[in-house]
């Protein structure tokens, strides 16, 4: 099972960019798709993750409102479209995939999700 990141860039504030995650048939076959950040220096946090079975699509407080998490089942390929990015979003991007349903509370726990993606680096310049 592969897990491809791509998408990432260096923007001005400001700016979108639409991070894709291509997969080797996990999207279709996996309750949540996700997506989690690692700024420098930091640990890794909870961004976005949805919901198959149900629709239901979380967010990150930071990012709630500019972030849209999307998945296309037929494409094998989930996309998280980030807008109005600010520099506090810097950090490496990293898709995951979890095969079997999650209560809700942990849907935010990275430790709970069985493949990960490679990451790719989104900059924002202010």
């Amino acid at each position: 099972v592969q897990l491809q990141a791509s998408g990432g860039g260096s923007v001005q504030a400001g700016a979108s960019l639409r991070l894709s995650c291509a997969s080797s048939g996990v999207t279709s076959s996996s309750i949540h798709m996700g997506w989690f950040r690692q700024a420098p220096g930091k640990e890794r946090e909870f961004v976005s993750v949805d919901t198959l079975s149900d629709g239901n699509t979380l967010y990150a407080d930071s990012v709630k409102g500019r972030f849209t998490l999307s998945r296309d089942t037929d494409r094998n390929t989930v996309y998280l479209q980030m807008n109005s990015l600010k520099p506090e979003d810097t950090a490496v991007y990293y898709c995951a995939a979890r095969r079997r349903r999650l209560v809700l509370s942990a849907r935010r726990d990275q430790r709970q999700y069985d493949y990960w993606g490679q990451g790719t680096l989104v900059t924002v310049s202010s």
